[in-house]
């Protein structure tokens, strides 16, 4: 049983926090370099990683949040309150705007989000675990991404057109979003965060239960390697069957990225953990206090894209303009000059409240 925080955790959880906001916040969304661009559809960049991995640590934070409580009302009330805070705020990110009448057109309000996605698999991940042992979670994990695969590759929708994995209404996840979720999408015809993808994305945080529950008894670095090789292993070639897609949330998708996240973790925690390198440490700082910078960010974002400088121009581009684009530069490293100068911002933040010793716990 261990007996401090696994300081590869919080780093891992804090560069991840660290890579959204890089990719959530471009000089300019028109220039910016591939590989900080999500996959047009199927197929995986770099940035496809982040949110699931992101979800597998949420999963090795569970494990360790409560391995030792009890399966009680107390527990659950706390889990439930947690959930509710977290789809509150990606909620408020969603409707909150910085001038009269303050708040969004609700008839096109978007209802799902980054946020509200981490409280629902949060949630449910939380009461799977404090239910089940980890053979019968493995086995529900193992059922979804079959099951899933079925369902968006076999079964026929309602009026009997066969399915898709394409961006096509007759894609089972985007049709379920399309016919409840209407116009409150991130895009018209679908939502990366919408309604039934959202189920597979639970087998990712449930992933990250397993793999704490490994180094909570094991610590076993050549276990955890050949686990993410297995992985990979598997999401590569179930990909021929069923494409990777972030999008959708493929069950392949689950696996690779699954695997990728145990593989990283494996190197991080030897590092961090068993040879105690000093590395790492403005990112753990970030980690403490993940959801709060990420909110944080997100939100002073928008504010700066709202808050009008003159003509049509925001304080956003005000900045990016005036200091970032230099006839030196091109569109694309001014593009990301200015994304890495946010991030130092809130990494900065970060350390100040670890120095400070302020713990927002959401």
């Amino acid at each position: 049983m261990l007996k401090k925080r696994i300081e590869s955790v919080d780093v891992l959880r804090g560069f991840v926090i660290a890579a959204m906001i890089l990719v959530n916040t471009p000089g300019n969304w028109s220039t910016i370099y591939p590989p900080l661009l999500h996959a047009k559809w199927h197929g995986l960049t770099p940035t496809d990683l982040i949110f699931p991995f992101f979800l597998f640590i949420v999963g090795i934070s569970i494990y360790f949040a409560y391995k030792n409580s009890e399966n009680s009302i107390i527990t659950y009330k706390k889990i439930a309150i947690r959930s509710l805070k977290l789809f509150g705020l990606g909620f408020f990110l969603n409707l909150f705007l910085p001038y009269f009448p303050f708040f969004n057109e609700f008839k096109t309000l978007r209802f799902p989000g980054v946020l509200q996605r981490i409280g629902v698999v949060f949630f449910v991940s939380s009461v799977l675990y404090l239910n089940f042992k980890w053979k019968t979670i493995f086995t529900i994990g193992i059922t979804i991404l079959i099951g899933y695969w079925v369902l968006l590759g076999f079964i026929p929708l309602p009026d009997g057109t066969l399915p898709t994995f394409d961006r096509a209404p007759n894609n089972w996840s985007n049709y379920i979003d399309l016919n409840i979720l209407g116009k409150h999408m991130w895009q018209a015809d679908y939502d990366p965060e919408g309604l039934l993808s959202t189920i597979p994305s639970i087998v990712t945080c449930m992933s990250g239960v397993l793999i704490a529950k490994h180094l909570d008894h094991f610590k076993s670095i050549k276990y955890l390697i050949i686990i993410a090789f297995i992985s990979l292993a598997s999401g590569y070639g179930f990909n021929i069957w069923f494409p990777i897609n972030k999008a959708i949330w493929s069950s392949s998708f689950v696996l690779v990225t699954s695997g990728w996240a145990t593989l990283i973790l494996a190197v991080v925690y030897y590092l961090k953990d068993i040879r105690q390198l000093k590395f790492g440490n403005i990112f753990k700082y970030v980690g403490m206090n993940a959801i709060t910078i990420y909110f944080l960010s997100s939100f002073i974002s928008k504010t700066m894209y709202l808050t009008k400088t003159g003509g049509n121009n925001n304080l956003h581009s005000y900045i990016y303009n005036t200091f970032f684009v230099q006839s030196f530069l091109s569109d694309n490293f001014s593009s990301l000059l200015y994304g890495f100068a946010v991030v130092a911002f809130y990494l900065s933040i970060g350390y100040i409240m670890f120095r400070k010793k302020i713990f927002i716990k959401v």
